[in-house]
């Protein structure tokens, strides 16, 4: 089966489910400066994707920026 083919909440389910075993298993065998950095680097990544969001442009009036 294509992960293409998948939903988009069954990809983000498998993906956190990914995510959780590497996490324990990195806790089991007392690798916490790794789990420092990865969490640095996650931090850093969702930062850098609110920064860059275009906030202004969500919504249904997407098309009807007039300032008033």
């Amino acid at each position: 089966m294509a992960l293409n083919s998948l939903s988009r909440r069954t990809n983000a389910l498998l993906w956190l489910i990914g995510i959780g075993i590497v996490i324990g298993i990195l806790i089991k065998y007392e690798m916490i400066q790794v789990l420092y950095v990865l969490a640095t680097l996650a931090l850093v990544a969702l930062l850098l994707i609110v920064n860059f969001a275009d906030l202004e442009n969500i919504g249904g009036n997407a098309g009807n920026n007039t300032a008033k």
